[in-house]
């Protein structure tokens, strides 16, 4: 088995994706592909080599701003009133494949995209809505904080990015 993760194309067999969630999986098949074609979002697929237009999961990330007085105290103390950052918009693994690693898989090259879109351009961190709270006991282990008003959205600080993928 041989894994990689790249950008959705028409190759990619969006209508076989099932993750459970059914907003997701329509994301998947009805407008990812248009968001990646108007430059809205970018839309990232994981799948084996052997298998190429097969999809294990997917993630789409874009950009957002978020006024500081909405992120942990701790944190907003450090930006200006807006901080521009990196929004983990979507993130759905396949019914076939769940509880394998592949969500982390793909949370860590999230992590990196959004490192390396840091070290060019003013990126303060990455943002997650988290819509169940088991998602977000998911997405608090790798170090995301939840902002003080809205306990469903998270963020996770550029330094603690660069900290996690150092280890």
């Amino acid at each position: 088995m041989s894994l990689n993760i790249e950008v959705l194309t028409k190759k990619h067999n969006r209508t076989q994706f099932s993750c459970g969630d059914e907003a997701l999986d329509n994301y998947l098949v009805k407008v990812a592909r248009q968001h990646i074609d108007k430059g809205i979002s970018r839309t990232f697929v994981l799948i084996d080599s052997a298998a190429p237009s097969d999809i294990l999961a997917y993630m789409t990330i874009t950009v957002c701003e978020v006024a500081s007085a909405e992120i942990p105290e701790k944190s907003a103390k450090k930006y200006p009133a807006i901080i521009p950052a990196a929004k983990l918009a979507r993130l759905a693994v396949s019914n076939q494949v769940q509880r394998q690693g592949y969500g982390q898989l793909m949370m860590i090259d999230a992590m990196e995209k959004t490192l390396l879109a840091a070290q060019n351009l003013g990126i303060a961190g990455l943002f997650v809505d988290a819509k169940h709270n088991a998602t977000k006991q998911y997405y608090e282990q790798f170090g995301f904080l939840s902002l003080p008003e809205k306990l469903d959205n998270l963020f996770l600080p550029i330094a603690t990015i660069g900290k996690l993928l150092e280890k």
